[in-house]
C-alpha cells in the first residue's frame, strides 16, 4: 500500500456514506397506478425527480411524500391527471410533509377532501399545477384545492383551482409566502391567507368565486398574529358564485359578491388592483364577530391600507343583511368599500377619495343593530411590509 492510501475498508465505507445520485424515477399510466405511484413517492431518495407522465391515473386512495428534496413532475396540468373520483377515503389527494418539495405539472381532480395538502414543508414550491372538482361548486367537494400550512418559505406560482368548497388556495399558519400568476374560480374562496405573516398575493386572477381574496386571522390556533400581507397587481372581478360552504365553516359567512375581505389582521396593504363586478363590495373590512376566549387574539383590522385601486362597479347586490334596502336609500348600490364600523377609524386608511360604507357595528353585536352610514377612512398609514424574498433554489425550481 503505498504511502497515506486508505484502507480498501475504509474507501467502502466513505462510499456507502456518500449520497446516491439522483435520479429519474418514471411512472406511467396504466394498471396498478396506485401502487406503482405510490411506490415510486416512498422509494424516492433526496435529489430524486417522479416523473408521472402523461395520462389519467385513476386512484382509488391518497398519496403521500415524506422525502426530502423530492420534485413530483407531470407532463402538464392538462396532460397528468390525477383522478381520484374512486377515492375510497376521505383524506386529500397527495399529502406532502418533507422539505425543499417541488411540485409541478399535474392535475388532481376530484378528491374527497383536500387536493393537494402540505404540512409542516418548508420551502415548497407549487408551480403550474391544476386542481378541480370537475361537477362544479358543492357542499360536498373537498374543502381547499392547494393547502400549504405551518410552513416557512411557501410559493405557489401558477396554480388553478375550481371548486372548492373553502378555499381554492389556502395559506394557514405560515410564513414566508408568495401567491401569484394563479386562477381560482367558482370557489367560495378564492385565495386565503390565514394566522400568517409576510405574505405578497400578486397577478393572480380571482373571478366567479363567492369571495375573491381573503385575509384574516382566527382564535385558538397553534400560530397567532397573521399580518404583514401585501395584496396588489391582482384582477379580483364578477366574484358571484353563491356561498356553497358547508354550514358551521367559517367561510361559510363570506358574502356572495365579496371582493377582498380583510379580518382581524394586521398591516394588510391592498393596492393597484383591478376590482369590479362584486356584488356586495371590491373591499370589505371586518372584525371577527363571533365569541371567542382565547386571550391572545386580537379580533379588530388594524393597519389596514386600501389604495390606487381601479374600483369598477361594486355594491349593486349586497348579499348582507338589510343590503338590498341600505342599497336602494343609497341610490342603488353600496360604496365599493364596506367597513363593519368595529374598532378604530384610525387604524384604516383608504386613499383616493374612494367612498366607504361603515355599518357602525359594535363588536360581537348583530347585524340588525347596524347604523349604516357613508364615511371617509382617512386613518395613519403604517409602513408597507417588505417584499417577501424567496431563496434563490426556490425561485429556480419554479423558472
Amino acid at each position: 500500500m503505498t504511502r497515506n492510501a486508505l484502507p480498501a475498508a475504509a474507501i467502502a465505507a466513505l462510499l456507502a456514506a456518500a449520497p446516491a445520485a439522483a435520479r429519474d424515477i418514471v411512472v406511467e399510466a396504466g394498471a396498478n397506478a396506485q401502487e406503482r405511484l405510490q411506490a415510486a413517492l416512498i422509494e424516492a431518495q433526496p435529489g430524486d425527480v417522479v416523473k408521472i407522465g402523461a395520462g389519467r391515473f385513476d386512484l382509488t386512495d391518497g398519496l403521500s411524500l415524506d422525502v426530502d428534496r423530492v420534485t413530483v413532475q407531470g407532463a402538464g396540468p392538462d396532460a397528468t391527471i390525477l383522478s381520484f373520483k374512486g377515492q375510497l377515503g376521505a383524506g386529500e389527494g397527495l399529502l406532502v410533509t418533507s422539505d425543499d418539495v417541488v411540485l409541478r405539472g399535474f392535475a388532481v381532480e376530484d378528491s374527497r377532501g383536500d387536493g393537494i395538502k402540505s404540512k409542516g414543508a418548508d420551502r415548497i414550491v407549487y408551480k403550474n399545477i391544476r386542481v378541480e372538482w370537475t361537477g362544479g361548486p358543492k357542499a360536498t367537494n373537498g374543502a381547499y384545492g392547494v393547502y400549504p400550512v405551518e410552513s416557512k418559505w411557501v410559493l405557489v406560482d401558477g396554480v388553478t383551482v375550481k371548486g372548492a368548497s373553502d378555499a381554492g388556495i389556502y395559506v394557514g399558519q405560515s410564513q414566508q409566502i408568495v401567491v401569484r400568476n394563479s386562477t381560482v374560480s367558482q370557489n367560495v374562496a378564492g385565495i386565503e391567507i390565514e394566522n400568517s405573516r409576510n405574505a405578497d398575493v400578486y397577478d393572480n386572477v380571482a373571478t366567479h368565486n363567492t369571495g375573491g381574496i381573503l385575509v384574516f386571522d382566527l382564535p385558538s390556533l397553534p400560530v397567532m398574529g397573521g399580518g404583514e400581507v401585501r395584496v396588489f397587481d391582482n384582477a379580483v372581478v364578477d366574484n358571484d358564485t353563491p356561498n356553497f360552504a358547508p354550514k358551521g365553516n367559517i367561510v361559510a359567512s363570506v358574502p356572495t359578491g365579496t371582493g377582498v375581505l380583510v379580518m382581524a389582521n394586521d398591516n394588510v396593504h391592498v393596492f393597484n388592483n383591478a376590482m369590479s363586478g362584486n356584488g356586495t363590495a371590491n373591499v370589505m373590512i371586518v372584525s371577527y364577530r363571533q365569541p371567542f376566549d382565547d386571550k391572545r387574539y386580537n379580533p379588530l383590522p388594524r393597519g389596514i391600507v386600501v389604495e390606487g385601486n381601479a374600483q369598477g362597479r361594486a355594491g349593486f347586490a349586497p348579499a348582507i343583511p338589510g343590503g338590498e334596502q341600505i342599497a336602494a336609500a343609497l341610490g342603488g348600490s353600496l360604496p365599493p368599500v364596506l367597513w363593519d364600523g368595529t374598532g378604530d377609524a384610525a387604524q384604516i386608511h383608504v386613499g383616493g377619495g374612494v367612498a366607504v360604507l361603515s355599518l357602525g357595528l359594535a363588536l360581537g353585536a348583530p347585524p340588525e343593530t347596524a347604523k349604516p352610514a357613508p364615511m371617509t377612512l382617512d386613518g395613519a398609514k403604517p409602513a408597507p411590509p417588505p417584499a417577501v424574498v424567496l431563496p434563490a433554489a426556490m425561485e429556480a425550481a419554479a423558472k
